[in-house]
């Protein structure tokens, strides 16, 4: 994503933005729209609550909590990023050491409690928690490790993107994460995540060693050569087959990039991949915006790119934060509105926001020339998505992800368009994104595909939920029928039927974790509605 700088390049573009906001909407209803969050959102009632939760907490002041770790929850309930899935839990462990890891899978075999692992909870199915389960917050385990000599860094799982990239920066940057800095190493290797770089691939390709504790205590070096096989299921095995204790990854240089920008018609995007992109070295990363806007829904396609600059003669910027919060809020929640805030956020992501990029690095001879904007490679993942969260009551913005195979792009983004169009669904971005054939165990990709990221918007009442289930099963419904598979990180409203025909290996991957979890301690929401 693009940063913005602290304002328009002219005064005069703001005013007339600001003028025809005020008129259109309202000052205080703006203001509500462009506010901070005052905390964590936590929506709708708790899975498994009233008298069955009190119960579970009388059992839980029934058994001695286990000394010498800290508990930073003992009772009550745990959400994730959706704020739709409160459920009540045994507690959360607040890990800072192997030993309390180890220490707490004792207790939770002693006591018959199962354990999950989580960092900033953006997997939205249940993945990080499950009704009366042990929660291990791993997001103070974080410890970062530079290897220069080995080009690679070795990091606990709870540390974030953000903070890897500022213990890299400038020298060297991450080779595969998201387009978004905010999440966990551990629970990105959970999902086996991808991002804007289409050359690395997911980020298994550039794991080359992880230690895994397993459900018994002992201790795994897994790699793509030294036990491939657990190696391979605890990549995108979503915290079922053992905890990541931590990871020594391939680190890049911090390449200099030219920037790059295109509109196009979707149906024009295959060829031209295949065409200019696919095996153009120089291309570092890219990735599209779909049209959001009513008049062009899901038709145009802005591209962005990435160019590789030659020469050493540069002087780079310290990694900075996202400028202009508000407005960029402003902008997202206007977007929710209705159709003439949709056509704005389109018309300004085309032709408004480019000219509000931040140039972090310049080339000494081409000072005030248009060759010197050019930005680091750590610069367009570096960022914290701050404008994403929001003030707004009964709201929750939901992100979906679908794998489709190459030839069938302009097919699904069709059908796409009228599963959405026919539902109201309220759109807020369509991302597209390479991926490569992934051969962990549970791969999304068994073969090359483009992925479509969308963020919808919806009410968190049932009715909200009512339409969202609807829309969900859709597009996945969809997706099966061009041959593509759905990503599994996110609400559970797929039938076990469609799991089986997007994941004809599910069984398989399911007979394998009791395989090396036979007492299933390591139980998560997912696993406890499929697995059965």
């Amino acid at each position: 994503m693009r940063k913005f700088s602290q304002q328009f390049k002219t005064g005069v573009s703001v005013a007339a933005v600001v003028v025809v906001l005020l008129g259109v909407y309202g000052y205080r209803k703006l203001q509500a729209l462009a506010a901070d969050p005052t905390g964590e959102k936590d929506c709708g009632p708790a899975v498994g609550g009233g008298e069955q939760a009190k119960l579970d907490l009388e059992r839980i002041k029934a058994i001695a909590p286990l000394k010498d770790v800290k508990w930073s929850q003992l009772g009550g309930s745990i959400n994730d990023a959706s704020c739709l899935n409160r459920t009540e839990i045994y507690g959360v462990v607040d890990v800072r050491s192997v030993d309390d890891i180890a220490k707490t899978l004792a207790f939770a075999r002693d006591k018959k409690l199962s354990v999950t692992t989580a960092g900033v909870r953006h997997s939205m199915g249940g993945h990080a928690f499950r009704k009366g389960g042990i929660v291990l917050d791993m997001r103070g385990f974080n410890k970062i490790v530079l290897n220069e000599s080995a080009r690679s860094v070795t990091v606990q799982p709870g540390a974030t993107w953000h903070d890897i990239q500022n213990a890299l920066h400038p020298r060297f940057a991450v080779r595969a994460m998201q387009s978004t800095d905010i999440f966990t190493v551990g629970g990105s290797i959970s999902v086996n995540a991808h991002g804007m770089d289409h050359q690395a691939g997911a980020l298994a390709k550039s794991i080359k060693s992880m230690k895994v504790m397993l459900a018994d205590g002992s201790l795994k070096t897994v790699s793509a050569t030294e036990n491939p096989d657990l190696f391979n299921l605890v990549v995108g095995g979503y915290g079922l087959f053992g905890v990541i204790i931590e990871a020594e990854l391939d680190i890049a240089d911090n390449l200099v990039y030219q920037t790059g920008r295109r509109v196009m018609d979707y149906k024009e995007f295959p060829a031209l991949f295949a065409g200019e992109i696919e095996k153009n070295a120089d291309i570092g990363l890219m990735y599209g915006h779909l049209s959001t806007a009513p008049s062009s829904f899901l038709r145009e396609l802005l591209l962005y790119t990435y160019t590789k600059v030659d020469g050493s003669d540069f002087k780079r910027q310290p990694l900075g934060e996202v400028s202009g919060v508000k407005l960029r809020r402003l902008t997202v929640n206007l977007s929710k509105q209705g159709p003439l805030f949709q056509e704005m956020k389109w018309l300004s992501e085309k032709h408004i926001e480019h000219r509000m990029e931040n140039c972090t690095v310049t080339r000494a001879q081409a000072i005030g020339s248009a060759e010197a904007c050019l930005v680091n490679r750590n610069d367009p993942m570096h960022d914290s998505v701050p404008y994403l969260r929001n003030a707004l009551p009964d709201d929750a913005d939901i992100l979906h992800e679908y794998f489709i195979p190459r030839s069938q792009f302009v097919a699904f983004v069709d059908g796409m368009r009228k599963v959405l169009t026919d539902n109201k669904t309220n759109l807020l971005n369509a991302s597209v994104r390479i991926v490569h054939q992934e051969n962990n165990f549970l791969t999304y990709s068994p073969e090359p595909a483009f992925s479509l990221v969308l963020y919808i918007n919806q009410t968190t009442d049932d009715e909200g939920n009512r339409r969202m289930k609807k829309a969900t099963e859709e597009l996945i419904d969809l997706t099966i029928a061009h041959k593509g598979r759905f990503f599994l990180p996110y609400q559970l409203y797929y039938s076990n039927d469609q799991l089986q025909r997007s994941y004809p290996q599910i069984n398989d991957f399911f007979a394998a974790k009791r395989k090396f979890d036979p007492g299933e301690l390591f139980t998560n929401t997912f696993y406890q509605k499929y697995a059965s």
